[in-house]
């Protein structure tokens, strides 16, 4: 009975300790996080590309190259690696943080259905094997978004390459 007692005690004490530490906590501000490099954003804003292109999209035009580690005022251009398992991003920015082009990879994404209807059109009896995005920015040249597609038809090969409109190119 006295055990009883004090673990019903020991119980009493160890929830009014919690709820005053869940009391006491704060509710955070809001932050809203604001891309630096928006017209590279708008340009290779694809709304149907796959997940992992916008992360790493995202992250490159929020990179803040004044407040790297690295960054000194004795340099003109940074350049940095942006990765992922299933690509990446190498960037360049100036020295104010100005993002001035990009080359990008990503392998075996999710190719967008414009995309893969051209394909099936084009080539009814064929399937999609690998695939390979490519996008190349420049601040002021605009972009290049590229696939370049493995099919296959049973053992034949083929490769092609079409942009992200579904027009196949040479």
């Amino acid at each position: 009975m006295k055990s009883m007692k004090l673990l019903t005690l020991l119980g009493i004490l160890v929830s009014g300790i919690t709820t005053d530490t869940f009391a006491q906590i704060d509710t955070l501000p809001a932050v809203t996080v604001l891309a630096r490099n928006y017209k590279y954003l708008r340009s290779v804003n694809n709304k149907e590309a796959a997940p992992p292109v916008k992360v790493l999209q995202n992250r490159v035009a929020s990179f803040d190259v004044k407040n790297s580690e690295y960054y000194e005022d004795d340099y003109d251009n940074y350049f940095v690696s942006f990765y992922l398992p299933q690509g990446y991003v190498l960037a360049v920015y100036d020295s104010s943080g100005t993002l001035l082009r990009t080359a990008e990879r990503f392998r075996n994404v999710a190719i967008p259905p414009v995309v893969n209807r051209a394909v099936v059109q084009r080539f009814p009896n064929w399937g999609i094997s690998n695939d390979v995005y490519r996008i190349s920015y420049e601040k002021d040249g605009g972009q290049q978004m590229m696939y370049k597609l493995l099919l296959m038809n049973g053992s034949k090969r083929m490769r092609v390459k079409i942009n992200e409109k579904g027009e196949f190119m040479d």
